[in-house]
């Protein structure tokens, strides 16, 4: 089409502190595009604010008004954001539903490291690892009696450079630089999946707990609670557009938001071809979606459309779970959140849990993460036993509506 690579994505930044930057994207479309660029703005912290979307099943044109952060690395965005799209070349003769290919799976590291402990250890080590772009797959956290703390991360590199002494040696110093004269040791090797244990459920969910967090009949009773948002008002229209279903959605606002909307429509393989987003006021929003299926048709089985409507309910109004559960006498806090059937899991929900655990001085006395199935879907399972001190501190009622409104960008 003649477009110049470096203008597949094009970040005009805003004249005045806390008005939007526009970032637009202009590229061949493929299947998940939208999920794929929103997870990416999760991943940096940027709050949206607007977004129009506009494709013909083989270019895609997009752009999101989004506003950012003091420390949020532009440039890096704007690299990842490309890192998303597909090549230009490829746009000749394709269609939005091509096959896609299955990219090599990266490889896992395990990330050893030994060190003193103290309040706000966790979160420091996730906010380094977020920081070089090293994803979190699994991890256990565990304290001894004598005040130590061995940390294990299974992590992949965003920058496929973690095989290097140069990243290997990066990565030490910049642990080092947050931990100081605490850190005892720190090591680096790579492993296989099948060691990290990432494609298996983890085995500290017991029956029970599984059905308290997932139950459907649960959540509806707690769709009014302090832990979900606003229930969704979504109407369908399918005499607006002679070739579209049209589905309005008018809701509360959260961090993720998009996300959670255009990975529920990526795994239900739908197409957008006309939408826009708008937050109309800080805490309300609405979105307008023209869609189709994988044949190019608009949506006309009403049990098709009964589903997505009901799944996309439950995303927006409950795109995680967070419970407290009694483990003797300590308190362990449990956090979940579906994968994408593409196997990816929502960015940065460790790096929230521990931040908000931070911010209440609590420490965590071990901490895992794994996946696990309940029906025909994979969950991630953040498991965190707290470490309550005398329990002088606040309420469980407090630690889990902090987590949540963390999680939400509601803090």
């Amino acid at each position: 089409m003649g477009i110049l690579y470096d203008d597949v994505v094009l970040l005009n930044h805003s004249e005045s502190e806390g008005d939007p930057s526009v970032i637009t994207v202009n590229c061949p479309d493929k299947t998940g595009l939208g999920s794929d660029l929103c997870r990416i703005i999760l991943f940096f912290g940027l709050t949206v604010v607007r977004v129009d979307v506009s494709t013909d099943g083989i270019w895609c044109y997009i752009v999101f008004w989004v506003v950012g952060r003091p420390d949020t690395r532009w440039n890096l965005l704007k690299k990842r954001l490309m890192g998303a799209c597909p090549s230009c070349s490829s746009a000749s003769g394709i269609s939005y539903y091509r096959a896609e290919l299955s990219p090599r799976p990266p490889d896992v590291f395990l990330l050893t490291f030994c060190c003193n402990d103290r309040r706000g250890l966790l979160h420091d080590v996730t906010a380094v690892l977020s920081e070089l772009e090293l994803t979190i797959k699994k991890v256990k956290v565990s304290t001894t009696p004598d005040g130590k703390v061995m940390d294990l991360f299974f992590i992949t590199d965003t920058r496929e450079l973690l095989h290097t002494k140069k990243r290997q040696e990066d990565t030490h110093s910049q642990l080092k630089s947050v931990l100081g004269d605490a850190m005892i040791s720190c090591d680096i090797e790579m492993v296989g999946s099948e060691i990290a244990g990432i494609s298996q459920g983890p085995s500290f969910l017991p029956q029970e707990v599984a059905e308290d967090m997932f139950s459907f009949e649960i959540l509806h009773e707690q769709l009014s609670t302090s832990l979900a948002c606003n229930e969704a008002i979504i109407t369908i229209d399918n005499l607006m557009s002679p070739g579209h279903t049209l589905i309005k959605i008018a809701c509360q606002d959260h961090k993720g938001l998009l996300y959670d909307v255009m990975r529920t429509l990526k795994d239900y393989n739908i197409q957008i071809s006309y939408g826009r987003f708008a937050a109309k006021t800080k805490t309300e929003c609405e979105l307008e979606l023209f869609i189709m299926q994988a044949d190019g048709k608009k949506i006309v089985d009403h049990s098709k459309l009964n589903g997505l409507c009901s799944r996309l309910q439950m995303e927006l109004c409950r795109p995680l779970r967070v419970s407290l559960m009694n483990r003797g006498p300590d308190a362990e806090l449990l956090v979940a959140n579906p994968v994408e059937l593409s196997g990816k899991g929502r960015p940065i929900v460790f790096y929230d849990i521990t931040l908000a655990l931070k911010m209440l001085n609590i420490g965590i006395f071990l901490a895992e993460v794994g996946r696990y199935q309940i029906g025909d879907r994979e969950w991630e399972i953040y498991r965190v036993l707290l470490d309550e001190g005398n329990g002088s501190g606040p309420s469980r009622n407090k630690i889990v509506e902090a987590v949540w409104k963390m999680l939400m960008g509601w803090e």
